[in-house]
């Protein structure tokens, strides 16, 4: 039998995961071609952290926000205890949880779009650029030359993820969506982080609305937290992938691609973990930055 916490707690994951989903889907850029792509039915979506890029795209933001001081050492060190805290923890009181989301989201009141959208511009290109795995760009590219649109999806925020997607000439990219009023971040996501299930939320929300048929759509990731997108489609692809989702895939047929050499590769789903979660699952909340306009 659910716990009464559990049985509270569920429904609003769900719903959040959904709206979350519906959120980067209706922000996802579109290709500004005057024509209709050669396979319309057809596109293809790739995870970015440690699938298209080496390493955690939010950890190499937050630094890169951090070194510009848009947000203080003390205010991310207690967010981030806050989210290791119910890492470890688990599911505690929907109230609580509430409050440390919120809490952790707290420090980005305040701060414009535009001023994200400028640094996050330079943190591109002093501190991601040269970690894009040239591997998967060419996977993306070979997309691309079929005439299949790509995008990006990922918990990232959504302006970071737009500006890889546009260095890489993809089609557009869906990303964590935070609310803004007036240009002007409010603290609050809009649903909550674009991860897991949220991810195959904003595919199938993007399908309906592009006409794609995801039964002839690929999709790209190392993790098997992205098990829910990458079962959707009819074309399912391993990078880098962790332990979980190597043998996942082997099981499923699925086709595996590993960029990484040695030791790099062993100690790669441990780092990137770590990296992501006690990382992402706070600053990406705290810097997810596109939303809805008041």
């Amino acid at each position: 039998m659910t716990p009464p916490a559990e049985r509270r707690t569920l429904p609003n994951l769900q719903q959040r995961s959904t709206l979350a989903g519906e959120a980067a889907a209706a922000a996802a850029e579109v290709e500004t071609a005057l024509h209709m792509p050669a396979d319309p039915l057809r596109a293809a979506f790739f995870d970015v952290d440690n699938t298209v890029m080496q390493g955690a795209s939010i950890f190499h933001l937050a630094r890169g926000l951090h070194r510009r001081k848009f947000f203080t050492t003390r205010e991310i060190v207690g967010a981030a205890w806050k989210q290791a805290y119910f890492r470890v923890v688990g599911v505690e009181d929907p109230d609580h949880v509430a409050e440390a989301r919120n809490s952790a989201l707290g420090f980005i009141a305040g701060h414009t779009v535009t001023e994200l959208e400028e640094l996050s511009e330079e943190i591109f290109d002093e501190a991601m650029a040269h970690r894009i795995w040239p591997g998967t760009r060419a996977l993306a590219q070979l997309h691309l030359d079929q005439g299949q649109r790509v995008w990006l999806v990922t918990a990232a925020p959504v302006e970071i993820a737009r500006i890889i997607a546009r260095r890489l000439g993809l089609t557009g990219a869906m990303g964590t969506v935070a609310e803004t009023e007036d240009g002007v971040y409010t603290g609050r996501l809009v649903g909550d982080m674009l991860h897991g299930p949220a991810k195959a939320e904003a595919v199938r929300a993007l399908a309906t609305r592009e006409g794609l048929d995801l039964s002839l759509c690929s999709a790209y990731s190392d993790s098997f937290n992205d098990l829910p997108m990458l079962s959707m489609v009819g074309d399912a692809c391993a990078i880098n992938p962790d332990s979980r989702l190597a043998h996942h895939a082997r099981e499923q047929g699925w086709r595996v691609r590993d960029y990484r050499t040695g030791r790099k590769a062993a100690r790669a789903g441990l780092l990137v973990g770590a990296a992501a979660g006690a990382v992402s699952g706070t600053v990406a909340a705290g810097v997810a930055v596109r939303g809805r306009r008041g």
